[in-house]
């Protein structure tokens, strides 16, 4: 896109049927669905549904379909088709994927988990852990910055070092961590496989496996304007090291291993149908672009700057409400636009019910994020209010947002 042309926020709103009066500020727990998701699972549930592996023509259909989101959501991540697993939710996969790379751990091993992350990458491994007898070590955050203390990653790390798990973006504070540093330092100190959780991380930014180097990284198309589905992208060689819990019969090519039971096809539909959304959206802002990942490339660049140009309106805003604290980094430099705040003498339930009354929608609590609300020292208050920013968000409805805030 040519630096001053602006970004095509009426054609992109007009492809989200749910979009109207209220303004959708929860976009860090889901976003609003674009019409070719709804369109795709409708049309895939209208012309007929079947089970994979028939020779007839709704099953070879369905083949068809299942083949073409698996290589749609690789060209988006930068990997290979036979690299991408489908699941209900990032929850479910990582709780599936955690299982089966435990097989072989034991007593003396040890993995790391942050401070930092949603549950989703803590608890499952925090399970595996006390069913395997091994070693817990904790990655800390910057309670002042709302970022991970990475000079500390190398202390933690030895060669019974068997995973470390981290976020490549908050839930809660919108921080983006340096992923391929992380990377970096565990393979010059360990052979452990590396999962990341980048579910806050996909709908902001561009992103390239390769790049970054991780084992395993997980998303959820709901929180890039697709359906309730889950995605888990694993490298050739780690796919291998993972043993899935399945029923025998089923398939253990690549990440097909992790794909248990018959999946939502119509889910899979629908995701197809969001990276074909995105594929437009590319084309638009970059006709010259002459592939669909450069398409999709040149997507996420725009977003991301029209998204860092309404954060900075946001962070303005928010800097002049009298007894607003923020937490996170202070600007755009280093986040996503995902923002969580305290209120003086308002709880943050009180604040979400008073933000929703004027129809516009956002989260208080926890959002699953618990140990950094423990180590915020928020829990007795009732954690945080957030709110986040996505590609078809308004200036006027983050101008709408401040002046509901300063009523309060």
């Amino acid at each position: 896109m040519a630096s001053d042309a602006p970004f095509p926020i009426a054609a992109v709103r007009a492809r989200f049927p749910a979009l109207g009066a209220a303004a959708f500020f929860d976009a860090p727990g889901g976003t609003q669905a674009c019409d070719a998701a709804i369109d795709a699972m409708a049309r895939h549930l209208r012309s007929g549904t079947a089970n994979s592996g028939g020779a007839f023509a709704t099953s070879v259909a369905t083949d068809a379909l299942s083949a073409t989101a698996h290589a749609a959501m690789a060209d988006l991540l930068g990997g290979r088709a036979g690299e991408v697993a489908f699941g209900p939710n990032m929850t479910s996969l990582t709780l599936a994927a955690s299982r089966a790379l435990a097989r072989g751990w034991g007593a003396g091993d040890n993995l790391v988990v942050t401070r930092l992350d949603h549950d989703a990458n803590v608890a499952p491994w925090l399970a595996v852990a006390a069913d395997r007898s091994i070693d817990v070590r904790w990655l800390d955050f910057d309670p002042e910055t709302g970022t991970l203390r990475l000079d500390q990653l190398p202390e933690l790390l030895d060669g019974g070092t068997r995973l470390v798990a981290a976020g490549a973006a908050s839930n809660a504070l919108g921080t983006l961590n340096d992923v391929a540093a992380i990377v970096a330092t565990v393979r010059a100190r360990s052979t452990a496989l590396v999962y990341v959780d980048a579910v806050q991380s996909v709908p902001h930014v561009a992103t390239d496996v390769a790049a970054l180097g991780c084992d395993f990284l997980a998303c959820s198309p709901y929180k890039f304007f697709g359906p309730h589905q889950g995605v888990l992208w694993g490298s050739a060689a780690a796919w291998e090291r993972l043993d899935a819990y399945k029923v025998r019969p089923a398939n253990s090519d690549g990440a097909h291993r992790l794909e248990a039971g018959t999946p939502s096809f119509e889910g899979q539909a629908g995701v197809l149908g969001t990276v074909e959304y995105l594929d437009w959206l590319g084309g638009v802002v970059a006709p010259e672009a002459n592939s669909r990942r450069a398409r999709l490339l040149s997507a996420m660049a725009a977003s991301a700057a029209y998204e860092r140009g309404l954060g900075e309106r946001l962070l303005a805003g928010l800097a002049r409400i009298e007894g607003l604290r923020l937490y996170g980094p202070p600007t755009m430099a280093g986040r996503v636009p995902t923002f969580a705040f305290t209120l003086a003498d308002h709880h943050p339930d009180a604040v979400a019910a008073h933000l929703a009354a004027r129809d516009l929608y956002a989260w208080s609590g926890h959002f699953y994020a618990v140990e950094v609300i423990r180590r915020l020292g928020l829990e007795e208050a009732g954690g945080l209010v957030r709110v986040g920013l996505c590609h078809y968000s308004t200036a006027d409805e983050v101008d709408r947002l401040i002046a509901a805030l300063k009523e309060l």
